[in-house]
Formats: C-alpha cells, sequence, structure tokens
C-alpha cells in the first residue's frame, strides 16, 4: 500500500510511535485491517474497543502471524515491535483512511440518497467495469467505519472506486466526503427515512448535501431530476448537475419503456444526441433510474454506448434487493435488506405486476421519527390500493398498516401478528402453491429469516 508505513501513520494520526526504530517502521503495509482473522504477514491492525470484543486482546497473536505493527489506544507492556498509541483507534482508521485516498491515483464516485444506494451501486460498478478496474462497497460497508475500510481495500490496479456513503445524522456526510473525496457525487433521491434524526425531506436534503464539502470541484455532480428536493440543487461548485430521470427534460432520460414485469425492462437512454436501446434484468421501475444514474456517470468517465448497453445487461440482483427467488411452489421477491415508505410503495409496485395471487409480507420501518404511525397507515393504504391479495405483517407499528388496509379494502385478505416468529408459525396456512410472494421490512425485523424459511419450500 502505497506510503503506508508506520512512520507515516504515526504523523498522520498524531499517535506515539513506540520502539520506532524497528525496520518495520519503513515498511510498506500489505494491509490494514480491524479484524484479527484478515491480518496476513506485512499488515497493520487497528486494535478496537467494540460492545462485546476488545480488540486489544488480538494483538499479541497478529504479531505472532506477522504483522508489521499496531495502532492500538493502550501501552503493550514487553511488546518488542512497533506500535502507535492513540487516543481513538476509530478516529484513527478515518485519518488513516483520509491519508490513504489521497495517496491513490484513483477515480472516486460516491453515492448517497434515501433509497436505492446499493442497487445504484451495483449498476454503476457493474457498468465502469466494462472499461475500468473498479473497487465497489462490499455489503453494508457505507458508514464511518465501513468507508475507510472499503478505501484501505484500495490498490494500485484498481482505476476507479464505487463507495456507498449512508448517514442518519448531520455532520455524518461531511465526515465521510472529507476521507473519499469524490469526484463523482451521485444522489439517488431525496425521500422519508432517518426523520427520527434529521426532522423533514429538507433537513435530510441539507444532510445529504454535505458529500459536495470535499468534493473534487473539477469533477461531476449526478442528480436524480424527477425528485421534486433534488431539483431545487441548481448548482455545485459553479456547475450545473447532471440529471436523469424518465422526464425529457432531464440531461439523460428514458423513453419507449417496456416493461417486463419480474423479469426487468426494456427502454431507451437519450443522452443528448445520443440515442441507444438497453435492458434491465431487474424488475421495477426504480431499476430504469438506476441504469439512467450509472449511464450519466459512464459517459462521464468515457464509456462507449456498447459497453454502457453490455454493463447493463450484465446486472444481477442481489440478496435482499428485489432479488428473485423460484422455489417448488413460490416466487419470492426477497427485498428484506430494509425500508421506508418510498422503498416500500416501489416494491409493492412490483408485486403488483405479477399475474399470480400476490401475497405481500411487510414489517415495521424504524426510525420514521413521529409520523411513523401514519407513514405506516399510508402503506396499508397503498397496498389495498394496488389490489394486492393477501397482507401478512408483524410489529407494533405494523398493527396500523394492517388496521389501515383492512379499512380501504373489502378484497385484501389481512393477517396482523405481534412478532415475526408468530408470523412464520401461521405463513403455511396463509400461502398457496403458485403465489408471488413480497418479504419487506426494516432489516432489525430479521425478515431474512422468512426467505430463507420459503426458500427450502
Amino acid at each position: 500500500m502505497k506510503n503506508m508505513t508506520l512512520e507515516n501513520l504515526a504523523r498522520v494520526t498524531g499517535g506515539k510511535l513506540v520502539n520506532g526504530a524497528h525496520a518495520n517502521c519503513k515498511i510498506e503495509a500489505g494491509g490494514v485491517y480491524l479484524d484479527s482473522r484478515q491480518v496476513q504477514p506485512g499488515d497493520i491492525f487497528i486494535a478496537t474497543k467494540g460492545e462485546r470484543v476488545d480488540g486489544h486482546s488480538f494483538i499479541p497473536s497478529v504479531l505472532e502471524k506477522g504483522a508489521l505493527g499496531v495502532i492500538c489506544e493502550k501501552e503493550q507492556g514487553d511488546i518488542t515491535a512497533p506500535y502507535i498509541i492513540v487516543e481513538d483507534s476509530f478516529e484513527a482508521l478515518k485519518k488513516v483512511g483520509e491519508y490513504y485516498r489521497t495517496q491513490m491515483d484513483v477515480k472516486v464516485v460516491g453515492i448517497t440518497g434515501s433509497v436505492g444506494k446499493t442497487s445504484t451501486k451495483e449498476f454503476i460498478a457493474g457498468v465502469l467495469s466494462e472499461k475500468y478496474n473498479v473497487l465497489k462497497t462490499q455489503g453494508n460497508f457505507n458508514n464511518e467505519i465501513g468507508v475507510p475500510l472499503t478505501i484501505l481495500r484500495i490498490r494500485e490496479e484498481h482505476q476507479v472506486a464505487v463507495l456507498e456513503m449512508g448517514i442518519n445524522h448531520f455532520g455524518e456526510m461531511s465526515r465521510l466526503t472529507q476521507m473519499a473525496k469524490p469526484d463523482v457525487c451521485v444522489m439517488t433521491n431525496i425521500g422519508q427515512c432517518h426523520l427520527e434524526f434529521l426532522g423533514s425531506r429538507e433537513g435530510i436534503l441539507k444532510a445529504k448535501s454535505e458529500i459536495f464539502e470535499c468534493s473534487n470541484p473539477d469533477g461531476a455532480v449526478v442528480l436524480n431530476g424527477d425528485d421534486d428536493m433534488l431539483q431545487t440543487v441548481s448548482r455545485v461548485h459553479g456547475k450545473k448537475p447532471v440529471s436523469f430521470g424518465l422526464s425529457e427534460g432531464n440531461c439523460v432520460y428514458a423513453s419507449d419503456i417496456q416493461n417486463l414485469g419480474l423479469f426487468g425492462s426494456e427502454f431507451a437512454i437519450h443522452m443528448g444526441e445520443k440515442c441507444f436501446a438497453v435492458k434491465v434484468k431487474l424488475p421495477g421501475e426504480h431499476q430504469i433510474y438506476n441504469a439512467l444514474a450509472a449511464s450519466a456517470v459512464a459517459d462521464y468517465l468515457g464509456l462507449s454506448e456498447a459497453e454502457i448497453v453490455k454493463g447493463i445487461a450484465s446486472v444481477e440482483p442481489t440478496a435482499g434487493r428485489s432479488n428473485l427467488i423460484q422455489t417448488k411452489d413460490y416466487v419470492v421477491i426477497d427485498d428484506c435488506y430494509n425500508a421506508n415508505p418510498v422503498s416500500m410503495r416501489a416494491a409493492i409496485d412490483l408485486l403488483s405486476t405479477a399475474v399470480t395471487r400476490k401475497v405481500a409480507i411487510l414489517g415495521d420501518m424504524f426510525e420514521l421519527g413521529e409520523q411513523e404511525l401514519e407513514m405506516h397507515g399510508g402503506i396499508g393504504a397503498y397496498v389495498a390500493e394496488k389490489g394486492i391479495d393477501v397482507l401478512l405483517c408483524a410489529g407494533a407499528l405494523s398493527a396500523e398498516m394492517a388496521s389501515t388496509a383492512k379499512e380501504k379494502s373489502l378484497v385484501t385478505k389481512v393477517r396482523h401478528y405481534e412478532t415475526r416468529e408468530h408470523l412464520m408459525e401461521d405463513l403455511m396456512n396463509q400461502l398457496e402453491k403458485g403465489d408471488t410472494v413480497l418479504i419487506k421490512a426494516s432489516h432489525g425485523m430479521g425478515y431474512q429469516n422468512i426467505v430463507e424459511y420459503l426458500a427450502t419450500k
């Protein structure tokens, strides 16, 4: 890793380098890790204090494995290997990540927004991979720990890094963008999530817009031009953002959309004088937006039309994100990674395209603030409006969802359960062979257990 020596990291973190005369202090590290299990000979280990485990207890074992040295918060007694003592290991991680970003000649695409960050990341990374060696965020590594760890995975062979950047408090995005320093900023939408901490959609826009603070002033900003809040972002660093959406007023837009239901869509993409046909394998209108965002980024970074078309067609679903699972008796729409009112409606829209009996297994949405009951009721009303045949839901907040659905529809069969476990006990009594089943709730509801259960049926 370029310039990642213990001497340099002591300076960057403001820590005290112990055993600084050791030869290891001038050697570039092969990797930097928080997880001691990942440490290999020549790596640096950052010891952190967790709720259950204190990483300092693993320092002897990583040194035995051949680690160059350690960043930690405590004196290490008689250890002769070099180590850096810092006040806070997590803060040191951020500083190390920020420093390493400045050492690497790589284009960074930073993605934020209320809904669709992960699927947009997958599209952008998939398309850019047609031309570049791309690193992307893995899993949900999108916070103040995940972002620097992702940055620290960049290597000399990488040409582009696609980073997902998630927040739920003011100031977090400022710290993330200070580390990532994106050359391209992508904002998917401003929805109703994290209202508990950010107060309103205006607050969400303000917090997300912190991504521009340390972004490359000569780079690009790519925004959803159909989002009413993002339409208010007229200039960033003195330049007009690149907008994408379904309406023709956007810089990048779609036309001639053919909805293939659960099998995706086909449409034409327009970018200035360019117009070309694409096919998206993933179902739902929101996937069209993801493809448009990816096209805008790809065009800015010099990809050809053929590369964009091929890249869009190559994107496959990921677990928990509108992933279709065909079992012996059911088609399962696995969308249980997370949930808020916008993504719930998008998932219900997708379910409504099924030609079979439609079953929605929904759960509580978290971090919605004072209007949480009203928003859950709104989802219940939307289930009724879309003609979903069966609604099964669990959780205290979802009781409002169930009662509203019952009130609004004489057709939808509604069942509410106190817990996910109670729902699962009764599930086989509610399903019929051939059903299309949507599974969606906030991640903390544990609905992936329902997906795993149905996948065996």
